[in-house]
């Protein structure tokens, strides 16, 4: 995808939320209250970066959750996957959420893959999250999650295959400045194991950390930065290296209303490795640029 194309496509994306802020109505209570700079749940501040927080007991919350990947080493390439989330906290530990997938792939003359223009339900998703420590007990507050999931769409090329994915994540976050000012990393496992159309399994997996720092200007707008960085392995386990990439980026998450908020960000690949080739960037297992935007309503 060219450059202009690209820039358009991510800046769609990651600016929505903001787009949507000045069509929304506000009740006449709404701008008779003050505004505070209350306690806010942290895990979807800090963008890619997940917080610690799991929710309040018996909540719930329906929301549409997408990520964006652009641009190849060559040609025009956009891929998009959308998680429809069903999320419930059943107590003050433990947070469940389950839901469909589905995927979207628009691939022009990039190198070893073929030309593809869909948009279908691509497999579902469910996890597990784990509330390991929490403040004020501790000054960092951790988090551990669990998240298998299928698919019948390869995530890259849009292919039919059967993959089955089990990430694992540990999330920490620290309260730097009270209700203002936040920092996050997480540690992420991500082994797939995938059948080709051939009747061939592949296997590969993915080691990340990421860290973020976000800022709260006012009681409803949070914005920061995060640095993300991973590393691809055609195995299961970390003994069969291919590439590495990091990638640098703004968040932000915006609250519309007490149970209503937007998160969003924005990356690029600043710097990467590919073992076999020896190129610039990693963009054999990994995109130029990637967005995502998560859309949600708690009750």
């Amino acid at each position: 995808m060219s450059s202009n194309r690209v820039g358009i496509a991510a800046a769609v994306i990651t600016t929505s939320a903001f787009a949507a802020l000045v069509s929304t109505p506000l009740k006449a209570q709404d701008l008779a209250a003050p505004l505070a700079f209350y306690e806010i749940e942290t895990k979807y501040i800090f963008g890619f970066t997940e917080g610690s927080g799991v929710g309040l007991e018996g909540e719930k919350e329906l929301s549409s959750d997408t990520i964006a990947r652009f641009g190849k080493r060559d040609g025009q390439y956009a891929a998009t996957e959308t998680k429809w989330e069903f999320e419930y906290t059943p107590n003050q530990y433990v947070q469940l959420e389950l839901g469909p997938l589905t995927a979207s792939h628009y691939i022009r003359d990039v190198t070893d893959l073929d030309n593809r223009n869909t948009f279908r339900p691509s497999g579902f998703f469910g996890e597990f999250r784990y509330l390991l420590v929490d403040r004020p007990a501790s000054p960092v507050a951790a988090t551990i999650s669990f998240e298998p999931v299928y698919r019948r769409v390869d995530e890259t090329s849009g292919v039919p295959v059967q993959n089955f994915e089990f990430e694992t994540k540990l999330q920490a976050d620290v309260e730097l400045v009270k209700n203002r000012l936040y920092g996050a990393v997480n540690l992420i496992y991500e082994p797939e194991t995938t059948r080709t159309a051939e009747g061939t399994w592949e296997h590969e997996s993915t080691l990340g950390f990421t860290a973020a720092l976000a800022v709260r200007p006012t009681p409803t707008l949070v914005i920061g930065a995060e640095l993300d960085y991973y590393r691809h392995y055609d195995s299961l386990g970390p003994n069969r290296f291919t590439g590495d990439a990091l990638f640098l980026g703004p968040t932000l998450y915006y609250k519309f209303a007490r149970k209503w908020f937007v998160t969003a960000a924005w990356n690029a690949q600043i710097w990467g490795r590919e073992i076999e080739t020896g190129n610039h960037l990693n963009l054999e297992e990994f995109s130029r640029q990637r967005a995502k935007l998560k859309v949600a309503v708690e009750f």
